[in-house]
């Protein structure tokens, strides 16, 4: 019987635990990727844990999140990431170089190796054949400093591609068909891997398209087969050498198998507020539109650009339609500027923006209040553009093109009636490569300083777990709450490396009052617990999501489900991420309520996984689970990883 290409690449790197599904395994991370608004903080955890030098093949720290200048605060932070990739043998990738996805893609990503990175998109990378996976700073500095990265060892499905996109069809298509098909929960523990003669027909940028978007389903990660398309990718970047040809045996056993008919596809779009509220774009056609970004990790390739510059060509963005453009890295900007793209867009009326992921986080280009804005990003939760009201879509370069002509959501298969004809862009045979914004390692690491603003503080460290969890219910929240309503990005971030000041805006956009209640409670001696509904913790790997609560003294988490990235945070942090056994039990407790989870570090170290929960307000009774290893209740008793290791090393 055959095995997959998830297990392939897993089987040779398989560190701690046995590969049964279901199971906890400890892997060995070949590469790591930090990014700047989560890579402070990781490096400060690596900081605390004494290693002289990083330990994996390589590391890189890129700087494509708060590039935006306003105050000291991020860039105090780039020169602290600067002096400590210097110290500890990490390549620094600097502002300006580009987003970490596509420039990971672009100049170090290889096939059959392990990519971790502190970012949630950071699956872009089985676009090129790589088990790549997002996860929270400290496991990636935890792997940075040679220790596994524990994972639900997956169900692997496979998504069979048949047939071939026709013209207007993009990668980005294909995605939110997937989102369409499998929504955006429930598929925690999961590998979407593609397979299929329809993959033989999509370029690595369209691979990495939709591997992206695949964490918006929860996955643990996506992949494709490494071959000869993926060959001629690295050829172009004179990186042919990394080449070796993977794929999933023929009689490979699949947890489930989708198809999925590339010929069969349609525009289509993600409506406000989630990337699984799929629309076909001609039913959303004739709506005015405010605003279109081009750009994101997800679609800011130099193909991606050129396609559109080439339907602009000799045209003029809608005067009702601010158009904004940002390229993926310097090299997607050269090349585009070299082969004329670039003149196109501009001459269309686009604002260049950084190659950085600027709107997509919200901290540049927010658009006008109550605004209709078109993106080729992969998220569009309400408030993340900066704008609360604004509607952000979805969609793929081809329709934001058309819409940027047309003022209007415009199926792109329309402009043939313009006489507009499609433009089949196809990628260099080599790209121009200029690597000179990498500064790589250097000869005397003894000699560097590490130099810290005032704005950058020593990671909080957190008490063990008490015997009991009294507290109260600060907050109760709904389904689908994601780490932005958490934690905002935008231009809260700056403040990521000072975790008191960034945690007065905790739940900012759900309830500005949060921080006061919860300040309040932990000043009083007391503990803070949340209660939330289904598949809380979505979206980004942001850990302070998990850090700041820790920091405000929560101690649990009640949901009805949770997802990985941030399930893994809470245990992280010592936080008891836990579900209902009855759901029902959530409309049964509400904010203010008191109440009482007695014995819970003798649930922990017993074998069953249910525990009594006492609300003492309503004088009732429910029961909660928890879905722990062994090792996920050592770290909570401990009261987070870090004190865990601590304790390790004594």
């Amino acid at each position: 019987m055959g095995i997959t290409l998830t297990e392939k690449i897993l089987s040779k790197h398989i560190m701690e635990g046995k590969p049964e599904k279901g199971k906890e395994v400890g892997i060995r991370i070949d590469q790591t990727l930090t990014q700047d608004a989560t890579g402070t903080m990781a490096y400060l955890q690596f900081e605390a844990m004494g290693v002289p030098k990083v330990k994996t093949e390589l590391s890189v720290s890129y700087v494509d999140h708060n590039t935006i200048q306003v105050g000291f605060e991020n860039a105090d932070d780039h020169r602290y990431l600067q002096t400590v990739a210097a110290k500890y043998g990490i390549v620094y990738s600097r502002a300006g170089n580009g987003i970490c996805h596509q420039v990971h893609l672009e100049r170090f990503g290889k096939p059959g190796k392990t990519l971790l990175g502190s970012d949630s998109h950071t699956p872009t990378g089985g676009g090129i054949g790589m088990i790549a996976i997002g996860a929270g700073g400290l496991d990636v500095a935890v792997a940075m400093a040679g220790g596994p990265f524990y994972l639900t060892y997956p169900k692997v499905i496979k998504i069979n591609l048949t047939g071939k996109l026709r013209p207007w069809i993009a990668a980005k298509d294909v995605i939110l068909k997937v989102l369409e098909k499998f929504t955006t929960k429930g598929n925690v523990g999961c590998v979407f891997e593609y397979a299929g003669d329809g993959v033989k027909t999509l370029s690595v940028p369209e691979r990495a398209t939709i591997t992206n978007m695949g964490a918006e389903c929860g996955v643990t990660t996506s992949i494709f087969p490494s071959d000869e398309i993926t060959k001629e990718f690295l050829k172009a970047q004179g990186r042919e050498k990394d080449w070796v040809e993977l794929k999933a045996d023929d009689d490979a056993v699949y947890d489930k198998i989708v198809d999925i008919n590339l010929s069969e596809l349609e525009p289509l779009a993600a409506t406000p507020h989630s990337p699984g509220n799929i629309k076909k774009i001609k039913d959303l056609e004739g709506m005015d539109v405010d605003q279109v970004c081009l750009g994101s990790c997800t679609n800011s390739s130099y193909t991606d650009l050129m396609t559109v510059a080439e339907i602009l060509k000799n045209k003029k963005t809608h005067p009702n339609v601010s158009f904004v453009v940002a390229p993926g890295s310097k090299q997607v900007l050269e090349n585009i500027t070299r082969d004329g793209g670039l003149a196109n867009l501009l001459s269309a009326g686009a604002r260049l923006a950084e190659s950085a992921c600027g709107f997509c986080i919200g901290n540049s280009q927010s658009p006008k209040s109550g605004a209709i804005s078109l993106r080729t990003s992969n998220r569009n939760f309400e408030g993340r553009s900066g704008t609360k009201n604004a509607q952000v879509y979805l969609v793929s370069p081809e329709t934001a093109a058309a819409t940027v002509i047309t003022g209007k959501i415009t199926d792109p298969r329309n402009l043939e009636k313009m006489g507009i004809k499609y433009p089949s862009i196809k990628m260099p045979k080599k790209f121009y490569v200029d690597d000179s914004m990498f500064i790589y390692l250097t000869d005397h690491p003894e000699k560097i300083q590490i130099i810290r603003g005032p704005n950058i503080g020593e990671p909080p460290v957190n008490k063990q777990l008490p015997e009991i969890i009294s507290g109260e219910v600060t907050i109760k929240v709904g389904d689908l709450i994601t780490t932005d309503h958490i934690i905002p990005a935008g231009a809260r971030m700056k403040y990521r490396s000072n975790v008191p000041k960034y945690s007065e805006f905790l739940f900012e956009i759900v309830d500005n009052k949060f921080y006061e209640r919860a300040k309040k409670i932990k000043d009083f001696g007391q503990n803070n617990i949340i209660i939330a509904g289904l598949s809380y913790g979505q979206g980004s790997s942001r850990e302070h999501a998990a850090l700041c609560p820790m920091y405000m003294g929560v101690k649990a988490v009640i949901a009805k489900s949770m997802e990985r990235i941030h399930k893994a945070n809470l245990i992280n942090f010592g936080i008891v991420p836990l579900t209902f056994v009855n759901e029902a039990d959530y409309s049964n407790i509400d904010q203010g309520d008191k109440l009482e989870i007695p014995n819970i570090r003798k649930a922990l170290t017993g074998n069953d996984k249910k525990i009594k929960v006492v609300n003492k307000t309503k004088g009732k009774e429910f029961e909660a689970t928890f879905d722990l290893s062994e090792r996920d209740k050592k770290i909570i008793l401990a009261g987070g990883t870090l004190n865990f290791m601590g304790q390790k090393t004594k």
